[in-house]
């Protein structure tokens, strides 16, 4: 049987190699995150908020490569656990700016230490000057794919 011209070995795509990174990381993150009552997205939606308070729901939806719907559903989750505060109405506009509590700080804190040591196991086997190189070309392939090239 004559292998297609067009078919790729799955262990040398760059594409299905991110994928299973993406996949793992996102499995220990999981496992991790479960100890501090959060998921995923509620960790990164938290990370987001404590690097730029005030953010609007579109934006933490792009931030955190969620859809805004579910972004809804995340911050309503966040804000019945006490971990974000939102006005009722909004400043301005219609966006409704989004800060942590007291609480989602320190939970953010505990639970960043796992992630970090998770990121740390993952990058363990590259030394700094790869694990830079690599970052910088996750960088430039990531705005090659977003200006549509």
């Amino acid at each position: 049987m004559k292998q297609d011209d067009a078919s790729i070995e799955l262990g040398r795509s760059m594409g299905y190699q991110l994928k299973r990174v993406q996949a793992a990381l996102r499995s220990a993150m999981d496992a991790a995150l479960r100890e501090h009552g959060l998921t995923t997205p509620q960790y990164a939606c938290l990370e987001l908020l404590g690097q730029q308070p005030g953010l609007s729901n579109a934006q933490l939806a792009q931030g955190t490569f969620v859809t805004r719907q579910s972004m809804n559903v995340v911050l309503r989750n966040l804000q019945d656990a006490g971990l974000v505060e939102r006005p009722s109405t909004a400043p301005y506009g219609r966006a409704l700016p989004t800060r942590l509590t007291d609480e989602g700080r320190a939970r953010l804190r505990a639970a960043r230490a796992d992630v970090l040591t998770i990121e740390r196991r993952m990058t363990a086997p590259l030394d700094a000057a790869r694990a830079e190189t690599l970052l910088d070309a996750l960088d430039r392939m990531a705005e090659a794919l977003d200006a549509g090239g």
